[in-house]
């Protein structure tokens, strides 16, 4: 790599570290902002012990899978400083997301009273201040670390950069998806379990501090929703910045190693002015606000982009140093097809904003005739937010297909130009990834500084009021990040698919095999084999999402007996002279959601290795198309009719079709039960799940390779693999099948529900 192409990789690390410096301001002016009351202050602590005890735990079981990769990735094909380093960088990427998820979780819980504390005090634009800053922090450590982390790989190794990067792209994605699953099983559990007993059993409010669940609820917020996504958005940063140099490198040589760093480098400068311009005007919404924020960021970032690609790359695919022969070959301006595949980006990020928020946002018909159906029962409720899901999942999914075709389309032919056309589009949707982030960070900040506010009974009325509109708010923000972020997930995924497709090819030139020679190699659609590993990726889709449902169905029950067996045995809770217990319910998400992290798991890391050694890399090639077809659908559909029944239930506590303790309130409460593990734990799990799939597929595509054609060809050991990897599967969730329901545990005389009181 040239000098001048080192300085500019350089300067890209400098604005990931300018971006963590901006990190530190933003937290030290939400650590300035007052705490409230020494109740207030009681009850955060408590959310803050739960919270950090929790991701300790978990650290402590995700150290063993970690130890574990990290040796399995030194085994694969390569020469010996990539092994190294694809190993190292493997465990820096998995250690950058669970610090992006630290982070986000210490200064959640610490923000929370401090929103609640500034609607008490001063109102609220300065309590909607304090939170979105929250999420301001850490957006910059996200896309801080991603780039400090790519500038590093590329700097020191160069033109192996892409294939080291692959380990750090694998680390950060297999840390964020172990996060999320625990942290939305954790979350969810206790939610589900404090409606259902506290709200449609006793009638009480959601976070009334007689519910012994309501501190588990507010600990699972932030190890969830902030801990959780942040992981979650890091390694949507990372991967995508992964394909978007593997295939850059291929496709324009050096520049493409250089340009998709420069992009994102563009979005953390302008993820700045997002956060600063978030200011509310007069008689303005906080979603309009935030809104408008992201729009003003996206299209500053769009502008520069485009001056970006006209001031480093050349004019012609000549002048591209190293590029595909048949890049070079091309006619045209390279400056153009980077710009339009970074401006289809940033317009698609945009689109998805304004689509999830028409589906899920309170002032949008969706929601509205949701709500209404609450006067006919739970049943409705569910039917009606069900096919708001349904429908919606195609919209999206249409407008994110049309952005990865029309990025295709500027490849003019040449595949592998397409397919970067393709990454430079997720590197242009990762310029918002810094207000993303802070718009999702927002929501569970602004969930717990209402339930501190309910549960200390020290703000009044005014300030409730405050902190109902930011938390219903905050609702539609993630619901909006959810389909950013399954966006990312797809071009990232799409543009790994390009590279699992370079990885075949170029092992098969090393052992000198014919792809034409090979079955198991034929892409085809009409192969059996391709068509076979499409179902069943796929199917490992629904299998996954179905494992999540599940775990967080079990968790839950052992919640609600919990809190109904202290409504029974505890006096005076009701009174409000006894105490509940919380911290039982809080061991209880803690057990049960580690528990449930290693099935998951490894249906995510074995299922592309059962497949592509078992069926070989044609069928393995089916089952990514499977699974990323069948990821987006799923996804969008869960986050959807998740955000629909939550925004439904806020409508009906406004006031509407009968209000809080009303028929209609209890149906909606049910909707929302149903639609929790949806929205906040299988849906956004399905991110990384698909990009794991991917990497894993991209690793292991070499060695698969080496097994099927050359002098090491081995068909019993490549077999013995896939079976192994298969039974490892079939065991793991036969394990969890088995695990025994919270309702058949409990003893008939204990399973009587409370009486509404």
């Amino acid at each position: 790599m040239s000098g001048s192409n080192l300085t500019y990789v350089g300067v890209v690390a400098i604005i990931g570290v300018v971006a963590l410096i901006m990190a530190w301001v933003f937290r030290r002016e939400v650590l300035r902002a007052g705490e409230g009351t020494e109740k207030m202050q009681e009850i955060a602590a408590a959310v803050q012990e739960g919270a950090s005890a929790y991701l300790n735990r978990q650290f402590k079981t995700l150290a063993i899978f970690a130890v574990l990769v990290f040796g399995v990735l030194f085994l694969l094909p390569g020469t010996a400083e990539i092994r190294i380093g694809r190993s190292i960088f493997f465990v820096v990427g998995a250690l950058f997301s669970a610090l992006i998820g630290y982070l986000g979780m210490w200064l959640a819980v610490r923000a929370n009273v401090r929103v609640a504390a500034a609607a008490r005090d001063t109102g609220r634009d300065p309590a909607m201040r304090v939170a979105f800053r929250t999420g301001g922090t850490v957006g910059m450590a996200t896309v801080g670390l991603g780039l400090v982390g790519a500038g590093i790989v590329v700097f020191l190794y160069r033109d192996n950069a892409p294939s080291v990067l692959e380990g750090f792209g694998f680390g950060a994605a297999l840390l964020a998806m172990f996060m999320r699953v625990g942290g939305g099983i954790f979350t969810k559990a206790a939610d589900v379990g404090a409606d259902l007993v506290g709200k449609v059993e006793q009638g009480i409010p959601e976070d009334d501090p007689r519910n012994a669940a309501t501190i588990a609820d507010n600990v699972g917020d932030n190890v969830g929703d902030c801990a959780g996504m942040a992981a979650d958005l890091f390694e949507s940063y990372a991967v995508t910045l992964v394909a978007a140099l593997i295939l850059g490198k291929a496709a324009f040589g050096e520049h493409g190693l250089v340009f998709p760093l420069i992009v994102p480098a563009i979005g953390a400068l302008t993820a700045v002015l997002g956060v600063y311009i978030t200011r509310p005007r007069a008689n303005e919404g906080g979603l309009r606000t935030i809104n408008r924020s992201f729009y003003i960021s996206a299209a500053v970032s769009a502008v520069l982009s485009v001056i970006a690609a006209f001031a480093y790359l050349p004019s012609s695919f000549a002048g591209l140093v190293g590029a595909n022969e048949a890049v070079a070959a091309l006619n045209g301006d390279p400056r153009l097809v980077a710009s339009a595949a970074v401006i289809i980006g940033i317009v698609l990020a945009g689109i998805i904003l304004s689509l999830t928020g028409y589906f899920t946002g309170t002032e949008h018909r969706p929601v509205k005739d949701v709500g209404k159906t609450s006067l006919t029962g739970a049943a409705t409720v569910i039917l009606s937010g069900f096919a708001l899901g349904l429908e919606s999942a195609v919209y999206t999914a249409v407008v994110i297909a049309g952005a990865v075709y029309a990025a295709f389309l500027l490849g003019g032919g040449v595949t592998i130009l397409s397919l970067f056309a393709v990454a430079l589009a997720g590197c242009g949707l990762l310029t918002t990834v810094g207000v993303i982030v802070a718009m999702d960070t927002f929501g569970p900040v602004s969930d717990n500084a209402q339930g501190i506010a309910e549960m200390s009974g020290d703000v009044d009325e005014k300030g409730a009021a405050i902190l109902t509109e930011l938390d219903a708010v905050g609702n539609t923000t993630k619901a909006i990040t959810k389909g950013i972020a399954i966006a990312t997930a797809v071009l990232a995924a799409t543009a790994l698919f390009g590279s699992y497709t370079d990885a075949i090819t170029t092992a098969i030139g090393e052992v000198g095999g014919q792809v034409a020679n090979v079955a198991s190699f034929g892409y085809e659609i009409v192969s059996p084999n391709t068509l076979v590993g499409l179902i069943i990726g796929a199917a490992s889709v629904f299998l996954f999402s179905g494992l999540l449902v599940s775990a967080v169905g079990r968790a839950a029950g052992a919640v609600v007996y919990e809190v109904r067996r202290q409504f029974r045995e505890i006096p005076g809770i009701m009174e409000g002279t006894g105490k509940p217990e919380y911290g039982k319910v809080v061991d209880i998400c803690t057990r049960d959601s580690l528990a449930e992290l290693a099935t998951p798991g490894l249906l995510a890391a074995l299922a592309p290795i059962a497949v592509g050694f078992g069926l070989g890399v044609g069928a393995l090639a089916g089952f990514l198309a499977g699974a990323i077809a069948a990821g987006t659908l799923m996804a969008i559909f869960l986050a959807n009719s998740g955000g629909s029944w939550d925004n439904a239930k806020k409508l009906v506590e406004d006031g509407n079709h009968g209000g809080k303790g009303s028929d209609a309130h209890e149906a909606t409460v049910i909707g929302d039960t149903v639609g929790d593990p949806f929205k906040d734990t299988a849906g956004p799990a399905i991110n990384p799940l698909i990009k794991v799939m991917n990497l894993v597929s991209v690793l292991i595509a070499p060695a698969i390779v080496q097994l099927s054609v050359g002098e090491n060809a081995s068909p019993a050991v490549r077999i013995g693999i896939a079976v192994a990897a298969a039974l490892v599967i079939v065991a793991a969730v036969t394990y969890s099948k088995r695990k025994p329901i919270a309702l058949e545990a409990a003893d008939n005389d204990k399973a009587e529900p409370a009486k509404v009181g």
